[in-house]
């Protein structure tokens, strides 16, 4: 079932209507959809209205209707000027309801006196708040639909217009492009920046999806790479309200001006011409003219009020970088552009996002603070922090022959004389022989090792496998020692004098 409108809204459309607005001019006052106007429209003269006994009156308070609901008037109607001047003054219900009775005798209920004032208050909505920007406070910006270009093939495409406007001066500036994207609506910015010559404190736009991921009045999302761009230029980035075009009221009739003033009735090759007559007629015509509101010239309030007052462009233009989200994967390394790059151990199998140029690969979590830095690397390289891998994942050879010779070292002297012979005779080839001698140390104990070492370093036999049997051999051949004395081993005395105190019949015959 569709949603209905409270009656106060109807009968102010039905009212609008009747006066000739359009659609679309109702549709902005009442801050409701150009479809629900017509709707009514249509029902209103599929049905026009009848006046019967019972039937709803209406009554108009500050040029609105008033309904009320069908039955009885109110008892507040013979007081209606009373309670109006009382509401103008900003008095409750309930010290109006106070008043009447104390000054005028009436005899009603406070809910009376309530229900009407519900209504009263319904028809006389307050007018919208016009809000002027100090110089250099604030630029809007807009979209809108643009000429027909010719593009590479001959193929024809239409254009999108981005139009910038200063809040305080209405100095504008309007370029044409081929797609409403992140990096398209960036590099207008900084060419708005550069025509301006300063930067605004503040940026109102609508929630475009090359800037807004999520819309919200209170704590929009950004997209990540505007809000890098906000950082740079020093600026704040304040999306309005979901279809509430009059909180930038200033820019919304200015996509309108530049198509029915600077591009109607003219026909455009390509998109330098588009761009090159745009900027011709922002000084030709827009800056030329006397604004309506500020009833003074553009360029004349722009030059000696409000260039002065926009922040100093910063020293180098935004980087221009490509930004994507990866998945780490299961190797620890994302995928740009078909190389590979590592991040810290603690990101696997999560999202990241990764931002690349020609020279760099930055990568970000999701709070976006950097948690890796890399150099490009070709398609198929891998670009492998050393701190990303985790100390599990090292083996012995990638460590280094120091470390493998340190822990030889730990086993014993003979061990560490053979390794460090063995190394110098076989060079490279015996690192992995190093590894393979220090694990040794898991399967036997320190001083058969040691033996072992010995006797193969007097046969100048730097194999493992002959040293590994040797181990095995000397291990099956080591005598157990056995020891004399222990705590748990009682004295042979006290084992005599047990069996005495067993014995029933001491010295006696043993028959």
């Amino acid at each position: 079932m569709a949603n209905q409108l409270k009656m106060a809204m109807m009968q102010a459309i039905i009212t609008l209507l009747e006066r000739g607005w359009s659609y679309r001019r109702i549709a902005r006052e009442l801050g409701i959809h150009r479809e629900t106007v017509a709707r009514y429209d249509r029902e209103r003269s599929a049905k026009p209205a009848i006046s019967t006994p019972g039937s709803e009156s209406a009554e108009l308070i500050h040029g609105l209707p008033v309904s009320h609901p069908a039955g009885r008037l109110s008892a507040c109607e013979p007081y209606a000027e009373i309670v109006r001047s009382k509401l103008e003054v900003g008095l409750t219900a309930q010290r109006i309801f106070q008043d009447l009775r104390t000054d005028t005798g009436f005899t009603g209920s406070y809910s009376s006196v309530k229900r009407y004032v519900h209504h009263v208050g319904e028809a006389t909505p307050l007018p919208f708040r016009r809000m002027e920007c100090a110089p250099g406070e604030e630029a809007q910006v807009d979209f809108g639909s643009g000429p027909w270009v010719v593009v590479e093939g001959g193929r024809k495409r239409r254009t999108k217009i981005l139009r910038i406007i200063l809040s305080h001066s209405r100095k504008g500036y309007s370029e044409a492009i081929l797609r409403e994207t992140t990096e398209s609506f960036i590099r207008c910015l900084e060419n708005a920046f550069r025509a301006f010559g300063g930067v605004p404190a503040t940026l109102v736009l609508d929630n475009l999806k090359a800037a807004v991921q999520n819309p919200d009045w209170f704590d929009p999302d950004l997209n990540p790479k505007i809000a890098s761009f906000a950082r740079h230029y020093g600026v704040a980035i304040l999306p309005t309200k979901s279809y509430t075009p009059r909180h930038k009221g200033k820019i919304e009739s200015g996509i309108g001006y530049v198509k029915s003033n600077a591009l109607k009735g003219r026909l455009f090759g390509t998109l330098v011409d588009v761009n090159s007559s745009l900027a011709h007629w922002e000084r030709t015509i827009a800056d030329t003219r006397v604004h309506g509101t500020t009833k003074k010239q553009v360029r004349d309030l722009f030059e000696s009020v409000e260039r002065g007052a926009l922040r100093p462009l910063p020293q180098e233009a935004f980087p221009c970088f490509r930004e994507a989200r990866r998945k780490v994967h299961r190797d620890g390394h994302v995928e740009v552009e078909r190389a590979y790059y590592s991040v810290p151990p603690e990101y696997l199998a999560r999202e990241v996002w990764v931002r690349y140029d020609t020279r760099l690969v930055r990568i970000y979590n999701d709070r976006f603070e950097q948690i890796a830095t890399h150099a490009r690397a070709r398609p198929g390289r891998f670009q492998t922090d050393r701190r990303h891998i985790s100390d599990k994942k090292i083996s012995g050879v990638e460590r280094g022959i120091e470390y493998l010779l340190s822990k030889a070292s730990r086993i014993g002297p003979d061990a560490d004389l053979w390794a460090r012979a063995m190394i110098e005779e076989r060079g490279i080839e015996g690192v992995r022989v190093l590894q393979g001698f220090v694990s040794l140390s898991s399967k036997h104990p320190a001083s058969v090792i040691n033996r072992a070492s010995r006797v193969a370093l007097q046969g100048r036999l730097f194999r493992l496998r002959p040293l590994r049997e040797l181990c095995k051999r000397l291990r099956d051949q080591e005598p157990l020692a056995f020891i004399d004395s222990h705590p748990l081993i009682r004295p042979l005395s006290e084992y005599q004098e047990l069996l005495v105190a067993l014995d029933p019949n001491p010295g006696g015959d043993p028959s």
